[in-house]
């Protein structure tokens, strides 16, 4: 074993030995290569490393794929669609049935919407027809931006046109002698003041005034039953119909009331000839009790016991076709 001993110790003293030097060699090779580069220039410092990652998304923003050419490309191919919850100004009229009727009775409107893949039946056809002879713009959407407007719509809506109200200095200055006027107090159904519109037309009425709160305006609903009289005939929102009443009697015009319990009957209206403003009221209320007491005149229209009353676009056309009779004769 004392052989062993002395082999470990040759081992151990030939590791602490002196070692061969490489003859100033290592310090040869640093001559000539400059000062040490910065980390961020060296490929494998981790400073290089995160100048590179921020150069790489620097390329990604934006403006960067903007100016590429191929982004360029892809821009210019890409087709123009309409921006989606774009949705059209003014009244909506949705459903096939409803859009269609809106157009047959040539209804200003700004915009037919369609949606895309649409079951195009007769209908729908006949409405893209109009729109084209009325040149409509018609736009075309997805589907879920036209459901978006009106659950109901199946899938075409057509935009309505804000009605262009006149005032009743204008209807005034423009009717003929003698005038005739419809005013309108607290009607509410569009149907019953689109057919009211219709008669005055009809019967030479320079006009119609209407409240502007509580009651019905110029509607889609109002133009269809108007049957485009609406396009035609002079309509004007007041503010305070007791006030215009009153302009009304000093311009000369005998205010006429309608009132089915009135005692007074449409045959004993003796001042058919004259300046006349014909006031109807609503629905169900009739006449207002301020607007009856500024009447010059309430009547009513004589009518079957089993008949509670008239419409009040009924009403109205009867008396204005009196009137009508009246003045003809005379």
């Amino acid at each position: 074993m004392a052989g062993n001993s002395s082999r470990k110790g040759a081992i151990r003293q030939s590791k602490k030995g002196p070692s061969a030097g490489t003859g100033g060699k290592n310090k040869k090779r640093l001559t000539g290569k400059g000062p040490t580069p910065k980390a961020e220039d060296r490929p494998y410092h981790a400073a290089a490393k995160r100048k590179k990652a921020g150069e790489k998304k620097a390329t990604r923003s934006p403006s960067a794929r903007s100016t590429s050419p191929r982004a360029t490309t892809m821009t210019r191919s890409a087709p123009s669609r309409a921006p989606r919850g774009d949705r059209p100004r003014g009244e909506i009229v949705a459903g096939r049935n409803a859009v269609l009727e809106a157009l047959r009775e040539a209804v200003p409107a700004t915009e037919l919407l369609v949606a895309r893949s649409i079951d195009v039946d007769d209908r729908v056809a006949e409405s893209l027809k109009l729109a084209l002879h009325l040149g409509l713009p018609i736009r075309e959407a997805h589907r879920a931006e036209v459901e978006g407007i009106s659950p109901n719509s199946q899938g075409i809506v057509l935009a309505i046109k804000p009605y262009q109200y006149s005032s009743f200095e204008e209807i005034t200055s423009r009717a003929k002698n003698p005038a005739l006027v419809v005013a309108l107090d607290g009607v509410t159904d569009p149907r019953n003041l689109g057919a009211i519109v219709r008669s005055a037309a009809a019967f030479g009425a320079a006009g119609v005034l209407m409240t502007e709160r509580r009651a019905a305006a110029m509607t889609a609903s109002a133009w269809k039953a108007s049957a485009g009289a609406a396009a035609r005939m002079p309509i004007a929102q007041v503010t305070n119909l007791a006030r215009t009443i009153d302009a009304a009697k000093k311009l000369g015009l005998f205010v006429v009331g309608l009132d089915g319990e009135s005692e007074e009957t449409i045959a004993s209206m003796k001042i058919a000839t004259e300046p006349i403003m014909i006031v109807v009221g609503s629905e169900g209320k009739g006449l207002a009790r301020l607007t009856r007491e500024k009447c010059d005149l309430v009547i009513s229209i004589p009518i079957s016991a089993s008949t509670e009353s008239l419409n009040a676009s009924v009403a109205t056309s009867i008396a204005l076709f009196h009137i009508d009779q009246a003045r003809r004769k005379g």
